[in-house]
């Protein structure tokens, strides 16, 4: 939409996505990137971490349950999003501002790390920005001790292990 703020954020998450479930049956995820800006200082001739910006963000419906099933804690992604402020009363009855990013996109960074992507396997509608409108869960969940580890085998899954598994469209 016009006039709302996109942004770019690349850090580390803080912990394990949270994934919880509205009233109504809607899961959403919420966790915490931090981004550390990192310049040279030349007088020291050293890197320096700057300040640290720790940004709550928030994924939707079956995008909340990729997202919880996929990342964890300590691992660095790259999330565009928008930006979103809404305000509250805290307990002793200030009103509160928060900004948060509400996460259109998000995945592992491959600058220090390696990842393996599946396909998540769709049951109905097509999908789209906002989180989609059709029901999918993993195809395939895997469970490692190291989070940036590769799974030693590939299945069918796998949307780059057998060339036309998923018919004529293409695997993202």
């Amino acid at each position: 939409m016009a006039g709302e703020t996109v942004i770019t954020v690349v850090g580390n998450l803080t912990a394990d996505p949270e994934l919880r479930y509205t009233q109504n049956g809607l899961p959403v995820a919420n966790f915490t990137i931090a981004s550390t800006p990192r310049n040279f200082d030349r007088a020291a001739n050293e890197w320096k971490d700057g300040e640290a910006l720790f940004l709550r963000a928030s994924v939707w419906r079956e995008f909340a349950e990729h997202v919880a099933g996929s990342l964890t804690k300590g691992m660095r992604v790259i999330a565009q999003g928008r930006l979103r402020q809404r305000s509250y009363q805290d307990r002793e009855g200030n009103q509160r501002t928060a900004i948060e990013l509400e996460v259109d996109e998000i995945g592992p960074s491959l600058r220090y790390a390696t990842a393996q992507v599946t396909r998540a396997a769709s049951t109905g509608g097509a999908g789209g920005a906002g989180g989609g409108g059709g029901q999918s869960r993993p195809a395939q969940q895997q469970v490692s001790e190291e989070p940036w580890s590769t799974p030693g085998s590939s299945t069918s899954a796998d949307a780059w292990s057998t060339p036309g598994s998923f018919g004529d469209d293409t695997p993202f």
